[in-house]
């Protein structure tokens, strides 16, 4: 099987992950880069080495599926643990299993603990549940879990259960490297009060929703038509009576409209209709979250609130793949009144952290229905953050200017090198949530960095990790680097270590006073 470099890169990662004594690891790739093609060499490598695979699938009728795409792209035999079906005794070297039938405890205790060498937990986010912990519990084997972006708390708790992420391939990287199409938002000037809608299972329930939103169903129609003549568009709604309302409101001002769901006796030919034209807009009751691929939708809709990233994540990737003629996704959003902030909006596509999900946001209602690119917006939102800390670390380097110590600041040893990367870090793993060991303050310190401003153990690898790479490439050191800023050397950060002993030694020289004279001969350093 021929892999993209960034999937031989993520089989890589997940194989030395296992390889350094952490067994439980993750992989994050967004709808639509082919984790099931990196899932699959992974099982493959690991089948030809003689060893039994076990995958599990959330849903039932995803089985089937995914065992016949798993022998296409390995080429070995797979066998389904469902329903009455066991893979007990069979010579498949793979077991796709259902949750629902495994977790059972009789269902477990058939299998020896070690019966499988590894286990690949497809959408990995569902590995929170009770069902998923059985298994994981009972299982003594090496762990995948593989899931598209998920939300911060998901990431956190999965943290829990998983001991790394071996490899995350971000929906920028995957649009700028031609792998996805370019999402272009456009916030729709329509306020939809979802105020009084209740929770269930986390999430905003489907049945308030339902009600919520078919007030305004008429008037979303209206703002799909322009749009229906040359687009695609697939929407996304909570329950199956809004969704056949929808179609009807679309129909009613001519749109050629179709509904979906699990119980369309012939939503097999509906959505064959669809894919090949006879329908402009596919309706759904989340039944197309998963499983499906049409690349040639170029419009999503989503009316079905949630504050669950990975699910907002799905449902944006049904038109994220490259098709012939595509030029990028439309995403429609609205002026959503929840009296929340949790509320996944286009931002989540391509921000994790408040500040900037809240700029980006905040940006697409400005634009007043003006279509934006996401990927843009997000560069925009960046730069201005950069620009504001560079700001406050210039303030901070003032204020310090003329304090003494063997030691520098983290934060400004991180402006000075270009990072930032630990005021956007939080600690994922068990492990990175630990205090700060004696051990690594020590090299901190060793190594000129102050370990005082840093919050755990996590933060404190990323810092190192940093000044190693730093070492290894003759870069300047932090104490270095802050005694050249104090003499108003600029983009210190890039310099090597010899660069600076040198224009160090020009200072001293000069009685540690910068003068033209100094600043030039610095200067044909550099140069």
């Amino acid at each position: 099987m021929q892999l993209r470099d960034y999937q031989e890169q993520a089989v890589k990662a997940v194989f030395a992950e296992w390889a350094n004594g952490r067994p439980k690891t993750l992989l994050v790739c967004p709808t639509g880069t082919g984790k099931t093609v990196i899932f699959s060499e992974i099982v493959r490598r690991i089948v030809a080495a003689g060893k039994r695979v076990l995958v599990l699938a959330h849903r039932e009728e995803l089985l089937n599926q995914a065992a016949e795409k798993i022998e296409t792209l390995t080429g070995c035999m797979t066998a389904l643990e469902k329903g009455t079906q066991t893979s007990l005794h069979s010579m498949a070297p793979i077991t796709i299993a259902s949750v629902q039938t495994l977790s059972r405890e009789s269902r477990l205790q058939a299998f020896e603990h070690d019966h499988f060498d590894t286990v690949i937990i497809d959408e990995a986010h569902h590995a929170l549940s009770p069902t998923y912990r059985r298994i994981i519990d009972y299982f003594q084997a090496k762990y995948l879990g593989v899931t598209a972006t998920p939300d911060r708390g998901d990431k956190k708790k999965l943290g829990e259960i998983f001991d790394s992420l071996a490899f995350e391939y971000s929906t920028i990287t995957a649009i700028n490297q031609g792998y996805l199409v370019p999402i272009i938002a456009k916030q729709i000037p329509l306020k939809i009060d979802i105020s009084q809608v209740g929770r269930s299972g986390g999430d905003y329930a489907a049945g308030d929703s339902g009600h919520a939103i078919e007030p305004y169903l008429s008037e979303i129609a209206r703002e799909v038509k322009p749009l229906s003549s040359d687009r695609k568009i697939v929407m996304f709604l909570p329950l199956i009576e809004t969704s056949r309302k929808m179609v009807k409101a679309l129909q009613d001002i001519g749109i050629a409209a179709a509904e979906v769901n699990g119980e369309s006796a012939d939503r097999a030919e509906i959505i064959r209709d669809f894919e090949r034209g006879k329908y402009s807009v596919l309706c759904n009751a989340m039944l197309l979250t998963e499983g499906w691929d049409c690349p040639a939708v170029d419009c999503i809709v989503i009316l079905r609130p949630t504050k669950i990233r990975s699910l907002y994540v799905q449902m944006v990737g049904r038109g994220t793949r490259p098709a012939p003629n595509k030029k990028d996704l439309l995403l429609l959003d609205f002026l959503w009144q929840s009296g929340r902030m949790e509320l996944c909006r286009p931002a989540d596509i391509v921000a994790d952290k408040e500040e900037k999900l809240t700029r980006i946001t905040q940006k697409l209602t400005d634009a007043d229905g003006e279509q934006l690119d996401l990927l843009e917006l997000a560069d925009e939102v960046d730069r201005d953050i950069v620009k504001e800390r560079e700001q406050a670390m210039k303030d901070l380097l003032e204020k310090n200017s003329t304090k003494k110590s063997k030691t520098v600041n983290v934060m400004q040893f991180e402006f000075s090198i270009g990072g930032g990367m630990l005021l956007d870090y939080e600690p994922d793993f068990a492990w990175e949530r630990e205090p700060v060991t004696e051990k690594q303050a020590q090299t901190l310190r060793k190594l000129g960095v102050d370990p005082e401003g840093i919050s755990c153990k996590g933060a404190a690898s990323v810092v190192l990790n940093r000044l190693f790479k730093r070492m290894d490439a003759g870069l300047a050191t932090p104490l270095q680097i802050r005694t050249l800023e104090r003499y108003g050397m600029e983009d210190v950060g890039d310099w090597t270590k010899d660069q600076a002993t040198k224009a160090i030694g020009f200072i001293a020289q000069n009685k540690w006073k910068m003068s033209a004279t100094v600043r030039e001969r610095i200067r044909g350093i550099r140069s």
